[in-house]
């Protein structure tokens, strides 16, 4: 199994808001949030949007990515939302050097 590539994924919920997560399987894990299934945060909160993903490596390094995201400000999640990167841990290492 340690060659699991483990994926960042944001989604939208209908008010705006943005929730960040990490899986072996975006579309699985998005259908899940969409049955009620996994998160609390999510549970009827309506039609989620998927607006960005990308492979974030081995479990550990997914997990520590995933925080990093968490720490960002709504208006840098959209950043990340807008420009969708290549290389996510590029862009937040320049993030948290311009905080």
């Amino acid at each position: 199994m340690d060659d699991v590539i483990w994926h960042l994924y944001i989604l939208r919920m209908p008010g705006g808001m943005l929730y960040t997560g990490i899986t072996t399987d975006v579309a699985r894990r998005v259908a899940q949030h969409q049955a009620g299934k996994g998160a609390k945060a999510l549970r009827g909160k309506g039609e989620l949007e998927l607006v960005f993903h990308c492979q974030a490596g081995d479990r550990s390094t997914a997990l520590k990515l995933e925080y990093r995201v968490k720490q960002l400000s709504k208006k840098q999640k959209e950043n990340l939302v807008i420009h969708q990167p290549s290389c996510l841990n590029d862009l937040l290492t320049e993030m948290r050097q311009k905080a």
